[in-house]
């Protein structure tokens, strides 16, 4: 998990990972016949020939070595003169894949640029920010929501343990919010550092690629021998009649007052996750999956056992339900309609169900990119597009 070993490398200075040793035996045949500036060529692919470098890593060369990979020039097709570009590698996405590889490969002595959206708490066509779903929208503040909700089932158990309160403790949202916020923006920072640091250019505003080697990032127009596509995902909610009233997991994580009564679609962990913070956080939450059991996948044993301590908690599941429309009464509170009926007086209902790729308006389709029907970018084994120079990854 790319997000995960960053988080790990920033508490330890940052010093540069060793990378594994490739052992062909053909690829270290011709390493000891060759001199280590032939694999170093100005033709040498910084992405499609990882294991190359891999191997040349164990070597230890000189940061010299490292410098020669990077001549931002590539011979004409029909042998005239090289074609020069203002970057080696060009990264649309500033996510756990793009700043990962944008630094490995400035490590390599390319010459890396990386654009970004500005920072928002939420994701939209105009707003995303450095560090991407995991660190922005994701893994890091849905746990500080998580260690938040843990509380109010401590105080519980502590009164067994002799604990008493003179009165019922209380939870401020809005201190948690602006707590999680703050150290939202910390982190960002963070990565905007290791992107500086190892010598990366970042680019704010929305990126989309021309041709095979240029990018334009709000008018602005950068040529570039490769291009990584690291846009990652959003989450996805159907079209039903009312969902503009639903709110997704991005919301969820930054909504201004606490649900009083939440619907949650989806029986995923996702799902699952969220109904066990609301819970915690003392909301009314509610449940509703298309299956007759939870967690689809996971070993049956665990898929009982989950559901039945969380029923126990006080979430009610309605199983075998799937959602048909959202309907807002005049009061406010939304219903939510199945194909088992309607439940009334929710103050938010929130769609779980997935996640669909964020590539539209890129301009993959202009440059021959191939794409699955939902948008997914097919890739080889190497993450290499159709278009030779164009890569993707997450």
């Amino acid at each position: 998990n790319p997000s995960q070993q960053d988080r790990i490398e920033m508490a330890t200075s940052w010093s540069r990972p060793k990378l594994t040793t490739f052992s062909s035996p053909t690829l270290q045949t011709l390493c000891k016949r060759f001199p280590i500036s032939l694999f170093l060529s100005p033709h040498t692919s910084s992405l499609s020939h990882s294991k190359t470098l891999n191997f040349l890593s164990h070597r230890r060369p000189s940061f010299s070595h490292y410098r020669r990979f990077s001549t931002r020039a590539a011979v004409s097709d029909n042998g005239g003169e090289a074609r020069h570009y203002d970057f080696d590698l060009f990264t649309i996405g500033a996510g756990s894949g793009g700043v990962r590889a944008s630094r490995f490969a400035a490590n390599f002595g390319a010459s890396v640029a990386v654009c970004e959206l500005p920072f928002d708490t939420i994701s939209s066509e105009t707003t995303g920010g450095v560090g991407g779903t995991c660190v922005l929208r994701g893994c890091v503040p849905k746990k500080l929501l998580v260690y938040a909700s843990k509380f109010s089932h401590e105080f519980e158990e502590s009164c067994g343990f002799g604990w008493k309160y003179e009165a019922e403790p209380k939870h401020d949202w809005s201190t948690m919010m602006a707590n999680k916020n703050a150290e939202l923006q910390r982190l960002t920072g963070i990565y905007k550092n290791i992107l500086k640091n190892a010598g990366v250019t970042l680019i704010e505003g929305r990126g989309k690629i021309v041709d095979p080697h240029t990018v334009d990032v709000d008018g602005k127009l950068y040529s570039t021998r490769h291009i990584l596509i690291s846009v990652g995902g959003r989450p996805f909610i159907p079209e039903i009649p009312g969902s503009e009233y639903a709110i997704d997991s991005d919301a969820a994580l930054d909504l201004p007052s606490k649900p009083k009564t939440i619907a949650i679609v989806g029986g995923g962990y996702i799902a699952l996750e969220f109904a066990g913070i609301f819970n915690g956080l003392k909301s009314e939450v509610h449940v509703f999956i298309r299956q007759k059991k939870v967690l689809r996948g996971f070993d049956e044993e665990i898929r009982d056992f989950v559901a039945e301590q969380m029923s126990l908690g006080g979430i009610e599941f309605h199983t075998e339900e799937s959602p048909l429309a959202i309907l807002k009464s005049t009061d406010g509170l939304l219903s939510l309609k199945t194909n088992k009926g309607t439940v009334e007086g929710f103050s938010h209902i929130m769609f779980a169900t997935g996640r669909k790729p964020n590539t539209k308006n890129l301009g993959l389709e202009m440059v021959g990119v191939k794409m699955t029907k939902n948008g997914a970018i097919e890739v080889d084994e190497c993450s290499r597009t159709s278009v030779p120079s164009i890569w993707a990854v997450g």
